[in-house]
């Protein structure tokens, strides 16, 4: 840089470092320093030069400061719309990053930020000042071929850019393949990203593609090294003599397993009989940790993969099946190892004593959610088929009531809400899209599961051992704000001033109970709390209203389940000394970032496929008149969600009756010349108007509005 710029910020930075210097514009320290006007953009990059330094900080209000502004670190997540987020390393809030201070950023680079002030809604707000790595190597998209070169069309739209292909490096793709691009570089601003071809995943009509497009992007892995599937063989097929040694024989116990039609892999079994007054809870876990060993090749791909991913046409398992669906599914009939927590629960549903042991059973019966719902419905067939069952099924109801009478009077929330399932036909394709099945069965599993999680949980956490909780923190303020602006259309009301208490979440769950807004009410209450996530430090779980939980329930799927299956063994048998302790302080934060964001990953493939599925499904009724509820309101238009829950978007330029206008005080979009306002919650009819698979997206006009044809 050239000495003449050099003294430039010599003299500025000295300027702003007096003592008597107070805060100023950039036209205020150009009046004092008598810096004529057109001088003045060479006096914004000095002052620009010394922010991206660190070596001085500017406001919100635009005034620049003395002190070094604090460099953090994060990974930075791009938006669609041109603007990020950076996520900082020491998992606080999310930082807005405006377009203007990307700074060439890539989606998912490791950056080096500052925090320059706050948003209107009170986030804090950043500038990338410097770009430390990039983590995203390969990304997925569509190909399209020119006539001296190709280039690929991301699905995933936060990368802003197309990826040029020179020749000789699309590896046989042709036009309508989609592929997995290499990069070989960034690009800047005026130049794109550029790659090689490294793998086609299919053409983009074929059955199957879609998906499997989701999942590579998202970097699941789908197939399972051949010495993890060797080790996977090698485990036995029977639970041996050996393997009963020291352990509580439960084989005597009437106990079930209750799940869908179509489960494979059965790790959890429950029983239930009176000690009294008193009920006595036993929740039996599938002993995973016996057959998957530390540090084994089998557990290493375990924490690589972090969960079991279930899409729409696949589940992508976390174990082989040899295991998952072998040694370690709780098939009846046959003996299995087991991890138990036996809980004796008293008639208020409160926990009065329980046992963690490592056990052998033997499930008498595996029973579907939907066979069990029709026992409790007096079904006459079902209740002849499963008559020695019919007290103990009976009693789970009587004590799952109270557990959930119990766990409400905190404060817990239930959002009881149809999960989106879509019926796919032999092809692939999207023939119907229902709601998730959710009876009596389901909440008595899914009570007991709670149950346990947070008696094993509060167990651990009181003995001082290290462990793994599921953690769960209290929502934003400024999300929460939006919640009530979006309820009050519905005549709802919610505490909004200070920290949100789950009592607040639930009563107003209540209040929504069998109204025809009750789903879309809860989804978006749902939408405005954080995520939960894994942490060696218990900080309670708010959803839950619970000071204890954990994640003890599912090892198959889930590997914090399987973490702390082998801390709860290894204490069980008296070998949690000194250096094992030590040990699992040290991998357990580790271990719990990986298995947060694993999941998040898979969650996220989840959600995306059943968006593509939804697009495609409205692809089949273009033109078709539907009413629906404004979900969301932005200055670029309004989200319509129909009943059936595909959401789309009715664009501002679409709305032809008027010039709207957003007010962000109201969410509300408000025509400029009739005043004919649109609010969130407000009901609408409107009409197909596109739907776009690849990107994922459905597009709405309003029913009146004459067709362009």
């Amino acid at each position: 840089m050239d000495q003449t710029f050099e003294k430039r910020k010599k003299v500025i930075y000295d300027f702003i470092c007096d003592d008597l210097y107070v805060p100023m514009k950039i036209k205020e320290i150009a009046v004092v320093l008598q810096i004529p006007r057109e001088q003045r953009d060479d006096l914004k990059e000095v002052l620009d030069t010394l922010v991206e330094e660190g070596k001085i900080s500017l406001s919100k209000r635009g005034k620049y400061s003395k002190g070094h502004a604090v460099h953090l670190k994060g990974t930075f997540q791009a938006n669609v719309r041109g603007y990020g987020f950076v996520h900082p390393e020491d998992e606080g809030e999310d930082v807005f990053i405006p377009e203007e201070n990307i700074n060439g950023a890539f989606q998912g680079d490791e950056v080096e930020f500052v925090i320059v002030g706050k948003t209107g809604g009170r986030r804090r707000e950043g500038k990338v000042v410097k770009i430390l790595s990039h983590n995203i190597t390969r990304i997925v998209g569509l190909y399209e071929q020119s006539r001296n070169f190709g280039f690929v069309r991301p699905d995933d739209q936060r990368y802003l850019r197309d990826i040029y292909i020179p020749a000789g490096k699309e590896n046989g793709a042709m036009t309508g393949h989609k592929v997995v691009v290499e990069l070989t570089s960034y690009g800047g601003e005026h130049s794109k990203p550029e790659g090689k071809i490294a793998e086609i995943i299919g053409h983009v009509n074929d059955p199957g593609t879609d998906i499997l497009s989701i999942v590579m992007d998202r970097r699941i892995p789908t197939e399972f090294l051949e010495k993890v599937l060797n080790q996977a063989v090698r485990v036995g097929k029977e639970v041996s003599e050996a393997d009963r040694a020291g352990r509580l024989d439960l084989r005597d116990w009437q106990m079930v397993t209750i799940d869908g039609e179509d489960a494979k892999d059965l790790d959890d079994a429950v029983s239930v009989n009176r000690e009294g007054d008193n009920y006595r809870l036993g929740v039996h876990i599938a002993d995973v940790a016996n057959y998957v060993q530390e540090n084994s090749a089998l557990d290493r791909e375990a924490l690589n993969r972090g969960t079991s991913v279930y899409l729409a046409d696949r589940v992508i398992p976390m174990l082989p099946h040899k295991l998952s669906n072998g040694i370690c599914s709780l098939n009846a009939g046959e003996d299995r190892l087991a991890l138990s927590c036996i809980m004796t629960v008293s008639p208020s549903g409160a926990v009065v004593d329980h046992q963690i042991a490592e056990t052998v059973i033997r499930v008498d019966r595996r029973m579907s959610y939907t066979g069990v719902a029709k026992m409790l419905d007096e079904d006459s067939d079902a209740l002849r088929e499963n008559e020695e069952f019919i007290p103990m099924i009976q009693m789970m109801k009587e004590l799952s009531d109270i557990i959930r009478e119990n766990r409400g009077r905190r404060g817990s929330i239930d959002f009881d809400f149809p999960e989106t399932k879509v019926i796919l036909d032999e092809k692939g394709r999207p023939t119907d899209i229902k709601p998730y099945e959710r009876n009596d069965a389901t909440k008595i599993i899914e009570d007991f599961m709670l149950l346990a999680n947070e008696t094993v949980a509060e167990e651990y956490y009181w003995r001082e051992l290290p462990f793994l909780y599921r953690t769960h923190e209290p929502p934003e303020e400024e999300k929460i704000r939006q919640l009530s602006t979006f309820i009050n259309n519905f005549g709802y009301h919610i505490h909004v001033h200070g920290e949100v208490r789950p009592k607040e979440i639930q009563k107003l769950l209540g209040r929504v109970d069998g109204t025809p807004e009750e789903a879309m009410i809860s989804r978006l209450a749902l939408r405005s709390m954080k995520r939960a996530r894994y942490t060696p430090e218990n900080t309670g779980h708010f959803g839950l209203a619970a000071r204890y939980y954990t994640h003890f329930t599912s090892p198959i799927r889930r590997y914090p389940d399987l973490q702390i299956h082998r801390i709860i063994k290894e204490d069980l048998r008296g070998r949690l000394n000194e250096g094992r302790i030590e040990h699992y302080e040290k991998i357990l934060p580790e271990v719990a970032a990986q298995c947060s964001d694993r999941e998040r990953t898979a969650d996220e493939a989840e959600r995306e496929v059943i968006k593509m599925k939804k697009a495609e499904y409205m692809q089949q009724h273009i033109g078709e008149e539907y009413e629906g509820v404004i979900s969301g309101v932005t200055k670029w238009g309004i989200y319509v969600e129909l009943p059936d829950t595909v959401e789309g978007l009715l664009h501002v330029s679409d709305m032809r009756d008027d010039h709207y206008e957003f007010s962000e005080q109201n969410y509300e979009m408000v025509g400029a010349h009739t005043g004919r306002t649109y609010k969130l919650g407000q009901k609408i009819r409107v009409r197909v108007a596109d739907a776009d698979k690849l990107q994922r997206t459905v597009s709405f006009v309003t029913a009146d509005d004459p067709d362009d044809n």
